[in-house]
Formats: C-alpha cells, structure tokens, sequence
C-alpha cells in the first residue's frame, strides 16, 4: 500500500492504495465516483473513459502509480450542473438508452472537441471508435457531437 494524493474534478484526495490499482477503482471504490463504469476492465469498451490532463484514457488499465500531479476529471466534474453543451446535446437527441455507456461516450467526446471544437463527420467516427454501445445509439451519438460543436 501506498498514500497518493490525487486532483480528481478539481479537489484534492488522498488515497492509501496499492500502486497497481486501476483508478477506476481508486475513483468508484476509494472516492465514492461511480458515474465512471465498469465495462470490460481491457480498455476495449470506453466505459471508463476519464480525463488526465484533459486526455480521454481509459480508467480500467491506467494505473494509480501513474497519474502523477496530472488532473482527473470525471464524467461528476464534467459541469457542475450538467449544463456541458454535450450533456445538453446527448438529451436534445435522446441518446441514452440504457445508459450504461453513455459517461464514456461523454468522456471520450468532450476530449474530441477540446482538441478538435469543429470535427468532420469522419473525425467523430474515428474518435469515437472503440466506445462501445450495446444499444447502438451510435448515430444519435455523432449528431449530438455535431450539434454540441456548434453552440
């Protein structure tokens, strides 16, 4: 075990864990976030999809020794009032179906935008390959992109 002190949505934590501790159970187990999802624990889904510094990973193979003084955001710390234009996005489409992927989806798109704020219909489909949807809401998914990267 070991003491690592963590910013996660922009508080500071302390955790005693041990090093090879995949931050998806650092954030669910530790800190009490359980809008990141278990989904595949291979990094193959996207349902654990976090920030580090603004980077979309995946929670389940990134190691708590790992993260450094980089900042984690959550899908919690996303907005503090779920006002982000992609959550508002994701309602005006009715995207969620069953919801389990949708923190994921959010997660890995927010980073999509931040790097990209104007994305091709190509780019979206790139970016977000690899998050999966057991419900197929995918094109729902890439208009609320879409619409969220022109407010």
């Amino acid at each position: 075990m070991a003491i690592f002190k963590l910013k996660v949505n922009r508080k500071e934590y302390q955790v005693d864990v041990d090093p090879s501790t995949p931050m998806l159970w650092v954030l669910r187990d530790h800190l009490n976030l359980v809008g990141t999802k278990f989904g595949c624990g291979m990094a193959q889904c996207g349902a654990c999809t976090i920030h580090l510094d603004g980077i979309a990973v995946r929670s389940c193979i990134t190691f708590v020794d790992s993260v450094g003084d980089k900042e984690i955001t959550t899908i919690e710390g996303l907005s503090e009032n779920g006002d982000h234009p992609l959550q508002q996005a994701w309602i005006e489409h009715d995207v969620p179906q069953c919801g389990y992927c949708q923190s994921g989806q959010i997660m890995n798109a927010a980073a999509l935008l931040k790097a990209n704020p104007h994305p091709t219909d190509e780019e979206i489909e790139s970016a977000m390959n690899g998050n999966i949807c057991r419900c197929g809401t995918y094109t729902r998914i890439k208009a609320a992109i879409k619409t969220a990267a022109n407010s």
